[in-house]
């Protein structure tokens, strides 16, 4: 298989999303996969970088910045089997959205708990926002992996049905008791019998430190032969060698000197509860050492308390500060060691590399075909149907939903295209709004359809696109513009398609008023945007103001019901047997007596259309129904 990763960090960083990332790609590779690593910043062991900013605070984080084009170049060139996203970032997030454009399988990887961090920083109100950052990413993949059946769990719940479990490996020919090293040991000031409680990881808030300090303080007044190691750097550093300069610090350590560490070391405190795994606590067992953690993630899978380690309940920060003044004699604390090695001799990276591989390789084959059997370059999957009415579109205006709109038109094949009219909004170009290259993208998009597809368009004059009533009737090409359009049905029905202003005496007779309304509609919407901007980082859906206040306003509903009569007897004058409108943006399908009354809604807030099916069905969808449907087809192809 072709294989891309995507990550913020690898090799020469020293965490553990590197070294776990650094022996699945390894263990790939041997196998005889092609393996590119696309990581941010610039890394010597990356095969593609793409730029990053250094976390603010926190320098030694990299945040990977989005690469879309950058990404979309490489894999139309070298399209890899499947993708595998380490990490959340601007940079993951682009990743995933290229490769779904492109039909590319993608797989997630859940290895940092960031919004448990939130907490730890004073940001837990933030929370529900980053989880669901979180999931709109993960909810995406074929497959997530987690190192823990508490994460496993945890996404789950969540609404990520598709996570699988993914365990972690120690390399035991690295980590080892033999490396203990004596000389090391002097430059500590530590005795033969002197117990040495080190940790190891980053000095960071998230690794809750605070907790290690009072354990040091506690050790320090009860043993004052113990010593105290700390390998690893970060923000907090600083200030935790000010309060306790006894503390030595070791700084960042890498390949055989923290082999050594670990290994001359004799307790390993890890206080951290916000680790997807802890992959330092399957090194420290491998060293000999004896594990203080809480019980869960590697802790819960590994040790049994008091047999191979000591781990205390979750949360319970007195009971972890009462195990570890428990360590008082190293003698003691001898058949606790030797059995931790015991315990993870067994735990090969060659298993977890297996595991990996055998859910990437499930994921690839669920890709689209990119050639058919006459090698020719294979088109995405189209929904196919008789005719779609769409109204309300308002190209011009930054509410306008055209990106959600292109990818509905390029996703289905139909025979004609009615835009029911306010397709561009020319009240709002009159304003001053600023045409966008997403709302031209739009009207590319519909001469693509003509030429490419033969689909017939009729365009059909609404309000905020008066000015085309000068020109009617108009007809060009396979596009025909017109006032009002007769349609007649695949089962030999007649419907009366009308954008509906006509009904609406504001629009018709007090135009003056009717562009007030729009400008104060114009701006609910755009108060709403913000409005559901702060929504989305508190966790919650999207929320219509607009459609609130319509739904509860009397005279709204009023009107809209009135609205609906009026249509209703004019089809009955036309001898038509339904109706299809705009104008309200109130998308609707049902009977009004004997006629059929549907409303197609618009494409700034409802993003709905109407459908003819190719057996004369009619139906009214959203795009959100659609593209699910799409997928579903696509996934059943």
């Amino acid at each position: 298989m072709r294989i891309d990763i995507i990550t913020d960090t690898f090799a020469p960083d020293i965490n553990g999303v590197a070294m776990t990332l650094g022996r699945l790609s390894h263990g790939l590779i041997r196998s005889g996969h092609r393996v590119t690593i696309i990581c941010s910043g610039d890394q010597p062991t990356s095969s593609t970088s793409i730029a990053a900013i250094p976390l603010p605070g926190y320098k030694e984080v990299r945040i990977g910045l989005p690469g879309p084009f950058k990404l979309r170049k490489r894999w139309s060139k070298k399209r890899p089997d499947v993708i595998y996203v380490a990490t959340e970032s601007p940079l993951g997030i682009s990743a995933v959205n290229v490769a779904a454009g492109l039909g590319i399988p993608v797989t997630t990887g859940f290895h940092t708990n960031f919004h448990e961090y939130m907490e730890q920083y004073k940001l837990k109100a933030l929370q529900p926002a980053a989880m669901s950052y979180l999931r709109h990413i993960h909810s995406r993949a074929h497959a997530t992996m987690a190192p823990s059946q508490e994460v496993i769990d945890m996404l789950k719940r969540e609404g990520i049905s598709h996570a699988q479990l993914l365990g972690r490996g120690v390399d035991t020919q690295w980590f080892t008791p033999s490396r203990r090293d004596a000389t090391l040991r002097q430059t500590w000031d530590a005795a033969e019998d002197s117990l040495v409680f080190l940790v190891v990881g980053r000095v960071a808030a998230e690794k809750n430190i605070p907790l290690v300090m009072r354990a040091f303080d506690a050790l320090h007044a009860a043993q004052p032969r113990s010593r105290f190691v700390v390998v690893g750097d970060g923000p907090l550093r600083e200030n935790w060698q000010k309060a306790q300069p006894w503390v030595h610090f070791a700084g960042m350590q890498r390949g055989e000197d923290l082999a050594r560490h670990y290994a001359s070391a004799d307790v390993l405190l890890f206080p951290s509860e916000t680790e997807t795994f802890g992959n330092v606590v399957l090194e420290g067992m491998a060293s000999g050492l004896v594990v203080v953690a809480y019980d869960y993630a590697a802790a819960a899978q590994h040790i049994i308390h008091q047999e191979n380690g000591l781990k205390a309940p979750k949360g319970n920060e007195q009971a972890w500060l009462d195990l570890v003044l428990s360590c008082q004699d190293a003698a003691s604390l001898r058949p606790v060691r030797e059995a931790a090695t015991r315990t993870v001799e067994p735990l090969s990276w060659d298993r977890v590399v297996e595991r990996f591989e055998s859910i990437l390789a499930t994921s690839a084959r669920t890709r689209q075909p990119m050639f058919d059997e006459q090698g020719k370059r294979r088109k995405p999957e189209k929904f196919s149907c008789r005719t779609v009415f769409i109204s309300d579109v308002h190209l011009g205006t930054p509410e306008s939903k055209a990106d959600e709109l292109v990818s509905f038109l390029k996703h289905l094949q139909c025979d004609t295209l009615v835009l029911n009219g306010d397709i561009i909004d020319g009240w709002a170009l009159r304003r001053g709004t600023r045409w966008q290259n997403r709302h031209s993208r739009v009207i590319r998009t519909i001469l693509k359809k003509m030429e490419k597809e033969q689909t017939e368009v009729i365009y059909l004059r609404g309000n905020h696109d008066d000015i085309l009533e000068r020109f009617l009737p108009l007809a060009f090409g396979s596009m025909r513009i017109a006032k009002e359009h007769i349609h007649h049905t695949a089962q030999g029905k007649r419907y009366l398609v009308i954008h509906g202003d006509g009904f609406d005496s504001v629009a018709t007779n007090h135009r003056w008023l009717a562009m007030l309304g729009a400008f104060g509609y114009d701006t609910l919407l755009s108060l709403n945007r913000l409005y559901n901007k702060w929504r989305a980082l508190m966790g919650k859906e999207y929320y219509s103001v607009s459609k609130a206040i319509k739904s509860k306003v009397k005279g709204a509903v009023s009107f809209v019901d009135q609205y609906e009569v009026q249509l209703q007897k004019l089809a009955h004058q036309r001898e038509c047997q339904g109706i299809i409108c705009g104008h309200i943006h109130t998308p609707a399908d049902k009977q009004v007596q004997d006629i059929h009354y549907l409303n197609s809604g618009d494409w700034v807030e409802s993003l709905s259309a109407v459908i003819e099916h190719h057996d004369g069905r009619m139906e009214l969808i959203t795009y959100q129904e659609f593209m699910h449907r799409v997928a579903s087809t696509m996934a059943e192809n």
